[in-house]
């Protein structure tokens, strides 16, 4: 027998999420239920697509190695390396993230990654985003099984809010999934289309469980579009955020927040870091706008008295080769650097060793850390949920950390 979910996955109803009958437009009276806790705290997730160069963002600049890999693609002091500790430095277009790091409100992770890494975009983002080992595959995402299990707060779709135009299996649980949408307002129009105006009547008699289950999920998420639209009225933000796309969705996601939007988990995206072929003017203009918007996103958030309670983490799904290539880029690797962000911060700086350039497997780095060990930590200690459970193992905690 088709399963609830499977039938929803194969519904063309469900897929437009736009048939919702009369008689389900009653649970929008029943309100919606705020997930955050006493403590408040929430995540963003700022994924980096396409394999960024951690080594030309977090530069080893005292590093002789680095610059013999890298005769004209390293990136030498002079050309304004932003330096911070242990002869490391931020890549010359990060001057707000700087700024952030020197405020300690910035953790560098080096090296993280995971044994038998995969160099296939798809494969190692689907790694990240499921929570993965390298010979296992999910169909749930590890902020997706979050929501399926963390309290019984979760149970509507805007506890975990994507701003883009899909969702990434990072939100994906077996029970329950984030929403998707851009811009608050126009989700809201597409849920109160005048198509939908006519639809009207009671729910069949005789209908299976799971038409229920579509109506029921369906009814949701037009009440968390209502919901999403009238809380995100509350706030509209004055600072200057970068035009581009990842400044506006930055902008957004600081808008629902600021109005006091009850989501505990928001993801947003940077794609073009698939710096195969010149690479400096691309990775720059990339991390430029990376870090500007997450400066403007923070100012934001601490003129709302918000970002104490929030946590950012940027990750890619891998680095890039050590060796420069013959186009003056860098083809996929593996492990890499990730950055986390917050106000809560207890531990910031430089947190473990910079990569070692003299000990490479196959031309690549050799993880030092496995990303799981963070989103065990993320997931105990800030966002207080069952790790082992969510991760499907035990990883070692980072302590100390929030």
């Amino acid at each position: 027998m088709t399963s609830r979910r499977d039938f929803l996955k194969s519904s063309v109803l469900a897929s437009s999420l736009l048939f919702v009958p009369k008689f389900l437009h009653a649970l929008d009276s029943q309100g919606l239920r705020d997930l955050r806790d006493a403590r408040g705290r929430r995540l963003v997730v700022v994924q980096l697509g396409g394999g960024n160069d951690g080594l030309n963002t977090v530069i080893p600049y005292e590093n002789d190695l680095y610059y013999k890999a890298r005769p004209t693609l390293g990136i030498r002091p002079q050309r304004g390396i932003l330096t911070l500790d242990n002869g490391l430095g931020f890549n010359p277009a990060m001057t707000r993230l700087k700024g952030l790091y020197d405020q300690g409100h910035v953790a560098v992770f080096n090296s993280v990654g995971y044994p038998n890494p995969d160099r296939s975009h798809f494969r190692s983002m689907d790694i990240w985003q499921s929570g993965s080992a390298s010979d296992q595959y999910l169909s749930t995402g590890w902020l997706g099984r979050y929501l399926d299990s963390n309290c019984p707060a979760c149970q509507l779709p805007y506890n975990g809010l994507e701003v883009d135009d899909t969702l990434s299996l990072a939100m994906k649980g077996d029970l329950r999934k984030g929403l998707a949408l851009k811009n608050p307002e126009k989700f809201h129009q597409l849920t109160q289309s005048r198509f939908l105006a006519q639809v009207s009547g009671e729910k069949p008699l005789g209908a299976v469980a799971e038409l229920d289950y579509l109506y029921k999920t369906l009814a949701e998420t037009a009440s968390s579009a209502d919901y999403l639209y009238q809380t995100s009225k509350m706030y509209k933000s004055a600072v200057a955020y970068p035009n581009t796309e990842f400044g506006r969705n930055l902008k957004t996601t600081a808008e629902l927040i600021n109005s006091g939007v009850g989501s505990r988990v928001f993801y947003v995206s940077l794609t073009g870091f698939d710096t195969h072929v010149r690479q400096q003017e691309q990775q720059g203009k990339l991390l430029g706008d990376l870090s500007e918007g997450l400066g403007s996103f923070v100012e934001d958030l601490q003129k709302a008295g918000n970002f104490d309670d929030t946590l950012v983490l940027v990750f890619s799904e891998f680095g890039r080769r050590v060796t420069q290539n013959a186009s003056n880029g860098t083809d996929h690797g593996t492990a890499n650097n990730v950055l986390l962000l917050g106000g809560g911060l207890r531990q910031k700086g430089i947190l473990n060793a910079a990569p070692d350039l003299a000990n490479l497997l196959d031309g690549d780095l050799r993880h030092q850390l496995d990303f799981r060990s963070l989103y065990a930590t993320i997931l105990h200690d800030w966002l207080q949920a069952d790790d082992t459970a969510i991760l499907g193992s035990r990883f070692e905690r980072l302590r100390g950390l929030v």
